[in-house]
């Protein structure tokens, strides 16, 4: 009920003395029935706060009360006129410097009669709203049985509350867009303030405020959740439009459940496709038919993206799901996860005609999670968009971006193809095929030297040209007298046909065990 409707309830004869036109219209949740000088700890807000003014000796008691019940969120002061012979001018002055509608009970009305009527009214509009409550639900749920979509369903509540209602993820993503996509500066307030958020729901401030509510499940991190965003500040909402926002959270979260399940198929698939890409066969048939399974067009440019948390295997599938996330502003990705605890994203690369360029917006939407990281720190490494036939390279390529990437400091780095060292993105352009077949020319007969004697060739010759040819810093890397490098690398020298005090024949050798 409304603090305006007392005023009308003819037996109670309530008087106003305080209190402007707009201030009568807020809703009385509870009635609370005091004579302590300091009861605002009592209260929650909302309240009608009635009192017989026993606590007033001076006029400081006054304004200390109404300071209390003001702060707490009383709905109004119903102040007996018994006690003082009236209402004191004070309280009616500290009731006016603090807004709070002050109305006074005549002698002859008890206390109790305007508690009763106030409970009754309260309990029987509670009474209302359950029962719209569930007539809603039945409906929501009859709708969601039909097979009427989350988009459809959202538009529905949208228009009963008189709010628009969206559905986003953390990277920004929209699962119910709305009428209209959101501006991305507010995409971004939005997205920050859902993530750092002491509580929710919460509302983000600005012009136009929005309030925001998870979309769990609520054992998952706030970086995977999907959460509601609907217009205006929710604490001063209705009860029936809070009722109707939480029923369509409870909708979209079992949408997001039904989706789950389809994922865990597409998951498996996607597996399979990176850990053939992983293992050198980015061109092969089987490969490119996974990825059709996956939805993702081999015949179009794709770019990898590798994604991981540093030193933090055990946040894998966090990773796999942020990477998902926003890997699908691009379409659909094609995301799985390498034996060593990274996620790997096939993403389609090709821009729109005079549209962004695809791994720009793979940035945008990654950027938003950092205010949600913490002390975690996640690192992402961008091949170059590639042909289907050279994915391993881009694989590659993106891991040593990745690394690159792990050498930064920040919650969150991007590290993309163009910040990596020329040799990998030559070899990343290289099809796959081609490189193995270079690699194998040059090495085999290094590696077969090696598999009948444990001569430790293959492990000298990396050290060596890691070392940059320096025979004193290879022996002291591998604990071994410098003569037996000596001999190992001429053997080496000999089995290749390479002469490594050779510029061109040691390049030759080191892009030979870059291609492996």
């Amino acid at each position: 009920m409304l603090v305006r409707e007392l005023l009308a309830v003819p037996e109670l004869r309530l008087r106003l003395l305080a209190g402007q036109d707009a201030a009568l219209d807020r809703p009385v949740r509870w009635v609370y029935s005091t004579d302590l000088g300091s009861p605002g700890r009592y209260l929650s807000g909302g309240e009608l706060v009635i009192s017989g003014l026993v606590w007033r000796h001076e006029p400081a008691d006054s304004e200390r009360f109404v300071a209390e019940i003001a702060s707490a969120g009383a709905a109004a002061l119903a102040a007996g006129e018994a006690f003082h012979h009236g209402i004191p001018e004070d309280v009616v002055q500290a009731c006016q410097r603090h807004r709070v509608v002050l109305l006074a009970v005549p002698v002859d009305v008890s206390f109790s009669a305007v508690t009763e009527h106030v409970i009754r009214s309260v309990t029987a509009a509670r009474t209302d709203r359950l029962s719209a409550r569930l007539g809603r639900q039945r409906q929501l749920l009859t709708a969601v049985a039909g097979g009427m979509g989350l988009d459809e369903l959202t538009a529905q509540v949208s228009e009963a509350i008189g709010l628009t209602c969206r559905v986003l993820t953390a990277t920004g993503r929209a699962i119910v867009p709305g009428p209209a996509p959101l501006p991305d500066a507010d995409v971004n307030r939005i997205v920050r303030g859902f993530l750092t958020a002491d509580r929710l729901p919460a509302t983000v401030p600005g012009r136009p405020a929005f309030s925001v509510f998870p979309v769990g499940p609520a054992l998952d991190q706030r970086l995977t959740y999907w959460f509601a965003v609907v217009e205006g500040a929710w604490p001063g909402w209705e009860p029936d439009v809070l009722d109707a926002v939480g029923e369509l959270v409870a909708i979209a979260a079992l949408d997001r459940a039904r989706r789950t399940e389809g994922w865990r198929v597409a998951r498996d698939i996607a597996d399979d496709a990176v850990g053939l890409v992983a293992a050198g066969g980015g061109g092969r048939p089987e490969t490119l038919q996974r990825l059709r399974q996956a939805g993702l067009n081999p015949e179009r440019p794709v770019a990898v993206a590798v994604a991981g948390f540093v030193d933090r295997t055990d946040l894998t599938e966090v990773a796999r799901s942020l990477l998902d996330d926003a890997a699908a502003h691009l379409g659909a990705p094609v995301v799985g996860t390498t034996h060593d605890g990274l996620a790997v994203a096939l993403l389609p690369a090709a821009p729109a005609p005079g549209g962004p360029d695809p791994l720009d917006l793979l940035r945008a939407a990654l950027a938003r999670l950092e205010p949600g990281l913490g002390t975690a720190r996640l690192t992402v490494g961008l091949s170059r968009p590639s042909g289907a036939e050279a994915l391993s390279g881009a694989l590659r390529e993106a891991r040593h971006a990745r690394e690159l990437a792990r050498l930064r400091s920040g919650a969150l780095t991007v590290v993309a193809d163009a910040e990596v060292t020329s040799h990998v993105a030559l070899l990343a352009a290289v099809p796959d095929d081609v490189r193995h077949a270079f690699a194998a020319r040059v090495l085999d007969p290094v590696l077969e030297y090696d598999a009948r004697n444990s001569a430790g060739l293959y492990q000298t010759l990396e050290a060596f040209l890691d070392c940059s040819g320096s025979w004193s810093k290879a022996a002291a890397r591998l604990h071994l007298h410098i003569n037996t490098v000596r001999y190992r690398i001429g053997r080496v020298e000999e089995l290749t046909g390479r002469d490594l005090s050779r510029f061109e024949d040691r390049v030759d050798v080191f892009l030979a065990l870059r291609s492996r």
